[in-house]
């Protein structure tokens, strides 16, 4: 029923949460589980927050050597800079996540885009059966200014999706 099953994580609490689910499913069909990471570089030019949001929300770096978090971004070598750390950063993700599924088979994939538009388009272009994917779980204003990749992928993807919650005690 499932052999192609997408897992997109940004590394947050809300991607990791749903690795349980990822684990269960795929061994119960004996799937192949595809682990997504995108880098969201919508805003890099303007320093906006990526994808790869540390859980308080301050985005990385523009200058990685710094130390510092946060900033904006300069001219073009900064900016090629920041979506190579970004990248890094999302292969780092994609390895951590496909190791902790053990013995699953997996494939890895590093996208940069629109994170919806770019994991729809994965699902699209590699026969997904199934998605899998966290929510960070939030309501009113913060879900409005921040958006919700996931209820986007709920909302506009032909395969089924599988939407986990991360843990609210996790949060605080």
């Amino acid at each position: 029923m499932y052999d192609q099953i997408l897992y997109p994580t940004d590394g947050s609490t809300g991607s990791e949460a749903a690795a349980e689910h990822v684990e269960e499913l795929a061994s119960a069909f004996d799937a192949t589980v595809h682990v997504l990471s995108v880098v969201d570089t919508r805003h890099v030019a303007i320093g906006m927050g990526e994808a790869f949001l540390a859980d308080d929300g301050v985005a990385l770096s523009s200058d990685p050597s710094s130390g510092a978090e946060g900033g904006t971004v300069g001219g073009t070598a900064d900016i090629d800079e920041r979506r190579s750390v970004l990248r890094e950063r999302g292969e780092a993700i994609v390895e951590e996540a496909s190791a902790a599924l053990g013995g699953i088979e997996t494939a890895t994939a590093v996208e940069s885009g629109d994170p919806h538009a770019t994991i729809l388009e994965y699902a699209d272009g590699n026969d997904i059966d199934l998605i899998v994917m966290g929510t960070h779980g939030r309501t009113g204003l913060d879900r409005y200014l921040l958006g919700s990749v996931t209820e986007k992928v709920v909302r506009m993807a032909d395969p089924p999706v599988v939407t986990v919650r991360a843990d609210e005690s996790a949060d605080e």
